[in-house]
């Protein structure tokens, strides 16, 4: 082994030090565009929004997953910089590729006159007035209706105009009030960690204050019990996160109770669409009630499709290990499902699961062509689907990977698909991810025209994140996005 030099080491450690100065000077850059212009960040599809200065570096570090150009803060903070004084309106920005076609372009011109010239033309990036706040309703709050209670207050002066209004639940036995124990289920959660920023209580109005947003709690036994345009809530997009209610006659109820729409975050049963954003997510429409789907459907369906445009598929199975959830039991107990009444936290537990076939709602070219199951497994979030696929047209490893490296880089798919080269890579590391599928490239396997490829997921807030997509797109409150 060769000795490290010292003063290698010293001009190494001194680098790191001014890429996380760097690092530490774009974040209220980042902050006053989100907060102010209502421009949201990425790096090559990862959000630098509410992030520390370590995260700001492994963002930039991602890249090399898919450019051979590597960048530092050292390259983006002037490209930020002139972005900022550019003043744009509300939109998502990928700071990265704007960054890496900058170095490309060979640096010939000054940061500013390049991102003004590549800017140019595009009407929506110009400074505009932030539109109407759209209301929000969460019907329900359990571990999805929380998570999306916190990128909706996160996410609040972002540009996407979605108000948390409310949280509706039933009155807690006893009478008592579950004020305090709600917000401190907001404010500490075990998978996900504390909420970032300031959450409090206001008796009198019976509200949660969060980063200043005030979201009244209320209490009803069915939706028909609440008249939101008595509680000043206009219109709302009610999301039920209940599970309860699962076809559209009875989501109707809602639109009764003065929602302008509704979308149900399970998979929904009859004719209601099942929306997986970025798929089919043109079939929203001016539709009052949709679904979006389930955690599972989300993750794999757009690979599916991926893959299916590519080589097309025949047949498959889908297994899928997943994460115990709240209707399974600590400890053995009656369950009206097989298996389910065995205790989560100490057994695998084989389960159905109808993601396979709902994939056809989202994806119809693929009806009748997989089956599936699920393992629910001890741990308490990430999953992952197995994908045994015959295909029509044969591949080998690099280029079933490739073509999934593209498409997780791709305009269309980038939020849902995304690609990770670790050997390393567990389950927890994946904690908190926005993407509704990852792609673990090292252990596809392909040989002709079979293949089999794993996909992790964060099942609650990859899941939220794909939910608060079509909530966007629901509620008009999609922003462009640059690159496009």
């Amino acid at each position: 082994m060769t000795p490290i030099n010292r003063v290698h080491q010293d001009q190494f450690l001194h680098d790191f030090q001014q890429r996380q100065a760097a690092a530490e000077r774009m974040l209220p850059i980042i902050g006053h565009l989100l907060r102010v212009h209502g421009v949201s960040l990425t790096i090559y599809g990862r959000s630098i929004n509410e992030v520390s200065a370590a995260d700001l570096l492994k963002a930039h570090r991602y890249v090399r997953q898919h450019e051979d150009t590597i960048i530092t803060t050292h390259d983006s903070f002037p490209v930020l910089q002139a972005l900022v004084e550019l003043e744009p309106s509300a939109a998502r920005i990928d700071l990265g590729k704007l960054t890496v076609a900058y170095l490309e372009s060979g640096k010939t011109e000054t940061p500013e006159a390049y991102v003004a010239a590549q800017l140019a033309g595009h009407e929506s990036l110009r400074s505009q007035p932030l539109r109407e706040p759209r209301d929000v309703v969460l019907y329900g709050f359990g571990r999805i209706g929380r998570l999306l209670a916190r990128e909706l207050v996160l996410g609040i002066g972002s540009g996407e105009q979605l108000r948390l209004r409310a949280i509706v639940v039933r009155k807690p036995r006893g009478g008592g009030s579950d004020l305090e124990k709600r917000a401190s289920l907001l404010r500490r959660d075990s998978v996900h960690g504390p909420f970032k920023g300031t959450i409090s209580v206001d008796h009198e109005s019976n509200s949660i204050i969060a980063n200043g947003n005030i979201i009244a709690l209320l209490y009803a036994q069915t939706p028909a019990d609440i008249d939101y345009a008595e509680w000043g809530i206009t219109d709302p997009l009610v999301v039920d996160n209940t599970g309860i209610y699962r076809d559209a006659e009875a989501l109707s109820q809602h639109l009764e109770a003065g929602a302008g729409r509704v979308l149900l975050t399970a998979p929904g049963k009859g004719d209601m669409k099942n929306i997986v954003y970025g798929v089919n997510s043109h079939d929203i429409g001016d539709e009052k009630i949709l679904s979006a789907a389930s955690c599972t459907t989300n993750a794999i369906t757009p690979v599916l499709k991926v893959i299916n445009d590519e080589y097309g598929i025949e047949v498959g199975h889908i297994e899928t290990v997943h994460s115990y959830t709240n209707d399974q039991h600590l400890i053995d107990n009656y369950h009206e499902a097989d298996r389910r009444g065995r205790s989560a936290p100490l057994n695998m537990v084989l389960t159905e699961t109808g993601a396979a076939k709902a994939v056809a709602k989202a994806l119809p070219v693929l009806a009748g062509k997989l089956t599936g199951n699920a393992i629910r497994v001890p741990t308490p979030n990430v999953s992952m689907a197995i994908m045994n696929l015959t295909l029509k047209n044969p591949t080998d490893k690099e280029g079933l990977n490739q073509v999934l490296r593209s498409a997780a880089m791709s305009p269309q798919l980038a939020d849902q698909i995304d690609y990770m080269t670790s050997t390393e890579l567990v389950s927890s590391d994946l904690v908190g991810t926005r993407h509704a599928g990852i792609v673990d490239s090292t252990a596809t396997i392909a040989n002709g025209k079979h293949c089999v490829v794993y996909v992790w997921y964060d099942n609650e807030f990859g899941y939220s994140c794909q939910v608060v997509r079509v909530m966007r797109a629901m509620a008009g409150a999609g922003l462009p996005t640059f690159p496009g």
